[in-house]
C-alpha cells in the first residue's frame, strides 16, 4: 500500500495499518473517509473527496481495474462553524509549515496550528511589515522569504510550465507568490502547507461581494471554482515534493459555512464577518479584524512581474510577456 498524505474518519487520525485493515472489509470502505490522500494498493486507487492530492482519478473517487468501484462523501457529525474549523486544523498540524500572511485567514490557522510559519514578500512589501507584526503578537515562529526580481524571474518561468492557465497574469502571479513558500517548506523537509486558501469563497472575502447584486449565486460559483485553483497550486508545490492542506475546505467547514445565509458572511459592509467571530476568540483581535490584499499584491510579487515585463519591452501588457515566455521556452 502507497499513501500520500493522510485519511481520517469521524474525526479519528488513521494510521496506515489502520487503513489497510479497513480495506480488507473492501474498497468502498473508504466511502466514509475524509483527509487529503492519494492511496494506491494493489490495483485499486482512492483519492480525497475535494482533490486535495492531485492523482490520475477524479476527486472523490476509488478505481478498482481501470473502473470506478466507489465514490468517496464522508459525512462526519455536524458541529458549529467554530468546532468545525478547530478539529480541521488539528487534524493537519501533526507535520508541516503555515503559509502566513497576517490576515484572519492565515492568522486563525497558525494561531491554532503553533507551527513554524513563513512569508513571502520582496524587502518593503505589505506583507512582510504586517506578517513579521503580527508573528511577534501571536508568538509565532516566523521565517521571512524576501525573492529578488531575478529570482522571481526564475520562479516565473518554473511555474508558467506547470500551471494550467500560463499566460493569465493573477493565475501566474499567485503561483509565483506560493513558489517561494513551496521551496522554503521543502528545503526544510516539510511536505505539508497549510494555507488559507477557500476562506474567501467560503466566508466573502473578496471587496466585489460588498457590492454584489446577487452575492449567494457569486459564493457558490466562486466556491465552484476552487477545484481549478487548487489543480494550480497543487502543481506549484509538486515542484518542491509539498502539498498545500486547506483546513477551510474540509467537510466540516464547508458545511458550516454553507448552512450560513449569504447576508450573514458579509454584513454591515465587513467581509468574512462568521470566520472573524471566530477568530477573535483564538487569535488577537487586531488580527481577526485585519483587512489585507490578495497575496500577489500584498507580496510585491506582481509589482516586479510588471517590472520584467516591461524591462523585456512589454510596457502595456503582462499578458504580452508571459506569452513570449510560454511560446520561447516551452512552446505552448
Amino acid at each position: 500500500m502507497n499513501l500520500k498524505g493522510w485519511i481520517e474518519c469521524d474525526g479519528v487520525r488513521l494510521s496506515p495499518a489502520d487503513v489497510d485493515w479497513m480495506l480488507g472489509e473492501g474498497p468502498e470502505a473508504l466511502a466514509r473517509c475524509g483527509g487529503e490522500f492519494l492511496l494506491v494498493r494493489d490495483d485499486c486507487i482512492a483519492r480525497d473527496a475535494f482533490g486535495i492530492m492531485p492523482g490520475p482519478i477524479p476527486p472523490g473517487t476509488v478505481h478498482c481495474g481501470g473502473r470506478e468501484v466507489a465514490r468517496i462523501a464522508p459525512d462526519p457529525p455536524s458541529c458549529t462553524l467554530e468546532d468545525a474549523i478547530v478539529t480541521a486544523v488539528d487534524l493537519r498540524s501533526d507535520e508541516g509549515v503555515v503559509a502566513f500572511s497576517g490576515g484572519v485567514d492565515s492568522g486563525l490557522v497558525a494561531g491554532l496550528a503553533r507551527l513554524p510559519c513563513v512569508t513571502v514578500g520582496v524587502e518593503g512589501s505589505h506583507d512582510i511589515a504586517w506578517a513579521a507584526k503580527a508573528a511577534r503578537t501571536m508568538g509565532l515562529d516566523l521565517t521571512i522569504v524576501s525573492p529578488t526580481q531575478d529570482e522571481v524571474a526564475e520562479a516565473l518561468a518554473r511555474v508558467i510550465r506547470v500551471i494550467p492557465d500560463p499566460t493569465n497574469p493573477v493565475e501566474a502571479s499567485i503561483a509565483t507568490t506560493l513558489f517561494f513558500a513551496a521551496a522554503w517548506a521543502g528545503e526544510q523537509g516539510h511536505t505539508r502547507i497549510l494555507a488559507g486558501q477557500g476562506a474567501d469563497e467560503l466566508f466573502g472575502g473578496y471587496a466585489r461581494y460588498l457590492t454584489s447584486p446577487n452575492l449567494a449565486a457569486e459564493l457558490e460559483r466562486d466556491f465552484a471554482d476552487l477545484g481549478r485553483q487548487g489543480v494550480r497550486d497543487q502543481a506549484v508545490a509538486a515542484l518542491h515534493g509539498a502539498y498545500l492542506s486547506m483546513p477551510y475546505l474540509d467537510v466540516r467547514v464547508v458545511r458550516a459555512a454553507q448552512a450560513i445565509p449569504a447576508r450573514e458572511r458579509v454584513r454591515g459592509g465587513v467581509r468574512k464577518y462568521p470566520l472573524r467571530v471566530v477568530a477573535e476568540r483564538h487569535i488577537p483581535i487586531e488580527i481577526a479584524r485585519a483587512e489585507k490584499k490578495a497575496m500577489q499584491y500584498g507580496s510585491g510579487i506582481w509589482r516586479i512581474i510588471q517590472r520584467l515585463a516591461r524591462t523585456n519591452g512589454y510596457k502595456k501588457s503582462v499578458q504580452g510577456y508571459l506569452t513570449e515566455i510560454s511560446r520561447a521556452e516551452y512552446g505552448i
